[in-house]
């Protein structure tokens, strides 16, 4: 199947709330391999030490994308920002959530990200919803995405059980994740503030 039947497929399941593929007896979501997504190789290999206890949350503040073909070439398009402008070794987050309702692999589970600075990617996840969400909200389908990774997190062991979710703007001076997201995330359950 090519690439882009494979992510309409996907757009569909998680549409109709029957994805799937990639779960395992845990129930955690399917996320969109990098392999999917065309990534470029990652140079990066800092480890994370798991569980981590806290997850920040961002946007990325650029275009939205709300279908498998657009959220495809934004996250390449984030990707290939982080790195041959930033200079970074990959994109900068863990994890990516398309308004499409999918989530997208950036440096996973693993690997250390470079999404919150020296001192909270080494402690936290980042997650970023792409697009702007200063004056707009998320579609539900993005927002039960992420939720749904973080859940898959506890059982898979990724997470603590007692995790946090933080706000970017909560441990760095920016706007991200934009003041309609923001809001939305400070009703999690786990949202603490720092």
């Amino acid at each position: 199947m090519t690439r882009c039947c494979t992510l309409l497929a996907w757009a569909l399941f998680a549409l109709l709330g029957l994805v799937e593929a990639q779960r395992d007896s845990i129930n955690c979501p399917a996320i969109v391999s990098r392999t999917e997504w065309s990534a470029l190789e990652s140079e990066c290999n800092k480890r994370l030490q798991k569980p981590l206890r806290y997850v920040v949350v961002s946007h990325t503040a650029g275009s939205a994308c709300d279908t498998p073909a657009s959220c495809l070439r934004q996250v390449q398009n984030v990707q290939h920002y982080h790195v041959q402008t930033l200079g970074w070794c990959d994109v900068g987050y863990n994890f990516l959530i398309g308004e499409d309702g999918l989530i997208y692999e950036g440096r996973g589970w693993n690997t250390l990200g470079a999404h919150s600075g020296p001192i909270w990617n080494p402690r936290a996840f980042g997650i970023s919803f792409m697009g702007n969400y200063m004056d707009r909200v998320p579609p539900d389908r993005a927002i039960r995405a992420a939720e749904s990774l973080l859940a898959c997190g506890v059982t898979q062991g990724f997470l603590t059980r007692n995790y946090e979710v933080k706000g970017h703007r909560d441990v760095q001076q920016t706007l991200s994740p934009g003041d309609q997201l923001y809001k939305i995330i400070q009703r999690w359950p786990h949202y603490r503030r720092v």
